[in-house]
Order: C-alpha cells, then sequence, then structure tokens
C-alpha cells in the first residue's frame, strides 16, 4: 500500500452558509488530523449545485475523492426532500462514473436549524473519515492479489 497521503477536494455550499462555514472548518482540520491533503475547496451556491462542483474537481488527477459538505434545512414544503435526493443521486453517479469516493457531509433533509447546528462536527468528520477510508481501501484492494480458495477482507 501506497503511503501517499490520500488528497480529498471538498466541495461545500453555501446555502446555510451559517452552518457550512463552520462545516467547511471543521473539515479542514478533521482533515489534517488524519493526515489528508486538501489541495481544492469548490464553493458552490447550494446542495443542489454539488454535483456540478463535483464533477469539476473529481477529474483533477491530483484528487483521490470528494468530499460534500452541506445543509438541507426543513422549510414548510417538502422541497428539502426533492433537493437532496436529486443532488444525492447525481453524486453516486459522478462517483461510479470516475471510479472516485464522493462522500456526503449533508445535514438533511428534514432537519431544523437546531439540528444542524448541533450536527455541524459530526457530519463533516464523517465525510472526511468516510473519504480518506474509502481511498485507503481502494488502494489496498488494488494492490492485493488473489489466491484461490482465499477470502480477501479489505478494512
Amino acid at each position: 500500500m501506497s503511503a501517499q497521503p490520500v488528497r480529498i477536494a471538498l466541495v461545500v455550499s453555501e446555502f446555510n452558509y451559517d452552518i457550512t462555514k463552520m462545516m467547511e472548518e471543521k473539515a479542514l482540520s478533521h482533515a489534517k488530523f488524519l493526515g489528508a491533503e486538501v489541495p481544492v475547496v469548490f464553493h458552490v451556491p447550494g446542495f443542489f449545485d454539488s454535483p456540478f462542483g463535483v464533477a469539476q474537481v473529481i477529474k483533477l488527477d491530483y484528487v483521490d475523492a470528494v468530499a460534500v459538505i452541506g445543509a438541507v434545512i426543513q422549510g414548510q414544503t417538502k422541497h428539502d426532500e426533492l433537493i437532496a435526493n436529486q443532488a444525492t443521486r447525481a453524486l453516486v453517479d459522478l462517483s461510479l462514473q470516475y471510479n472516485k469516493p464522493v462522500t456526503l457531509g449533508v445535514i438533511g433533509p428534514g432537519a431544523s436549524r437546531a439540528q444542524a447546528l448541533e450536527r455541524i462536527e459530526e457530519y463533516s468528520r464523517r465525510a472526511i473519515e468516510a473519504a480518506v477510508k474509502l481511498v485507503r481501501r481502494q488502494r489496498e484492494m488494488s494492490a492485493l492479489s488473489h489466491t484461490p480458495g482465499q477470502t480477501l477482507v479489505v478494512e
């Protein structure tokens, strides 16, 4: 397995900026703690725009994974669910298309502002941790050779 650090692009939604700015700071801090590099932070207007941001950074050869940060706060309609479902589906598609992890540190849908404030650190850390783990496991998997009758466990 390579000792090369994991390089994560961070895509950050500006909508609910008071929350997402703190999430960005926590994500950057946690990446540093885990020994990961964040060579690019790409801001998008809202979570719905995050697939566009991911499409811009996922193609970069110096990016191993993308972590998406955002907060989709519940309103008086189901608009938050529509936004979250459509954007998330597109993010999964991009991850599979480019064979690079795209992880989700998005609070909501259905979260109140108070709930979002409580979850800032947890969701930011989870997105970074998932990106680091997936890249390391992907690297491990590509370095393995299979022996018939052996079960490979990648953790």
